[in-house]
């Protein structure tokens, strides 16, 4: 037999494995038991084994949830919160999620926490989101400990304190939370409640960035473009930038952008400002847009142009920017100006 037949007849026996557990799972879910029901649940909802089908997965955690199965309960409480496979409702999702998390089902009980702290489908209520987070921490559940550094970053019914949110944070982070890792940074990075420390900051934007978060890449390139805490170097500053921009980050793009029209680290070429500062534009980011404006109306690597200009300015003004609205009005008065010269 060759490698293929036999690669070949060990998927024929997966494939006939898989099917032999699917109509176990049915014959045990039809039986009324709750771990085959559930079993059979996530079979559709993840697509194992048989086609994803979501209304069929409901179907199946319903019945494993009604009998106290507490992740048949989350799972058909997110769903249903989700809208998967069923009508969105929040109320029911709720309710089986507070089942679950009853039970000590730590996922559930931060669900809980999330709910509350944004107000989605029930009453926004901090107090009630600070318990559901301390009752999912009490099991190490990363994502209630970041949720409990993140209410006392943003004064969510507690005074804020950035020491008390750094403490959550790196809880957090050492169970390998990469969003705790870029917040103290960022708390150490602007240093509002506690002393402002450059060197803590990038230890802990590196720590992030190295796996793979776009915002800590983006913020190293800010620290080495203008010497926080590290000598300026603007070559690992757009290495940190191009980084960035290579996960599709429109501020990452036009930051690369406004290095190769300023020269920093590499030779000025307007060209290739355009390039990046155009990826941006099209993911509607204003200051891209802004600079696009600023270029056509000086011709800055470009043909001086003030119909692209006016479009430009006017597309980042709906974003909000406040310079592109003054530089907008100027060129629209210029334009009016010209167009009564001609009369």
């Amino acid at each position: 037999m060759t490698r293929m037949e036999e690669l070949l007849k060990q998927q024929e026996e997966i494939v006939a494995a898989i099917a032999a557990e699917y109509k176990r799972g049915q014959e045990s879910a039809a039986k009324g038991e709750s771990e085959a029901q559930y079993n059979l649940a996530v079979m559709y909802h993840k697509g194992q084994g048989v086609a994803q089908n979501f209304a069929e997965a409901v179907t199946c955690y319903k019945l494993a949830a009604e009998q106290g199965n507490a992740d048949a309960q989350y799972n058909l409480g997110d769903m249903t919160e989700k809208g998967q496979g069923t009508a969105q409702d929040y109320a029911e999702a709720v309710h089986w999620l507070q089942l679950a998390a009853a039970q000590g089902h730590s996922q559930a009980q931060y669900k809980l926490g999330v709910l509350f702290d944004s107000g989605q489908g029930v009453k926004q209520d901090y107090t009630e989101a600070m318990r559901w987070y301390h009752l999912a921490a009490k099991n190490n559940n990363a994502n209630a400990l970041y949720g409990l550094g993140s209410m006392y970053e943003n004064h969510h019914s507690v005074e804020q304190d950035d020491m008390e949110a750094v403490r959550w944070y790196k809880l957090a982070a050492e169970l390998g939370h990469l969003d705790a890792h870029y917040r103290i940074g960022v708390l150490y990075d602007n240093g509002h409640s506690i002393k402002q420390d450059y060197a803590q900051a990038m230890s802990w934007f590196k720590l992030a960035a190295a796996k793979g978060h776009v915002n800590a890449q983006i913020n190293l390139g800010v620290m080495y473009d203008r010497g926080h805490g590290v000598e300026s170097n603007f070559p690992e500053a757009m290495r940190w930038y191009k980084l960035a921009a290579s996960h599709g980050s429109a501020e990452a793009q036009s930051k690369v952008g406004f290095m190769y029209s300023n020269g920093k680290s590499v030779v000025q070429n307007y060209a290739q400002a355009m390039h990046w500062y155009l990826l941006a534009a099209a993911q509607d980011y204003a200051p891209a847009l802004s600079t696009l404006g600023f270029m056509y109306d000086h011709g800055q690597g470009v043909n001086a142009d003030d119909a692209k200009a006016l479009m430009y300015y006017n597309k980042a003004s709906k974003k909000g920017d406040e310079n592109a609205t003054k530089n907008r009005d100027i060129i629209e008065a210029r334009m009016a100006r010209q167009q009564s010269q001609k009369h």
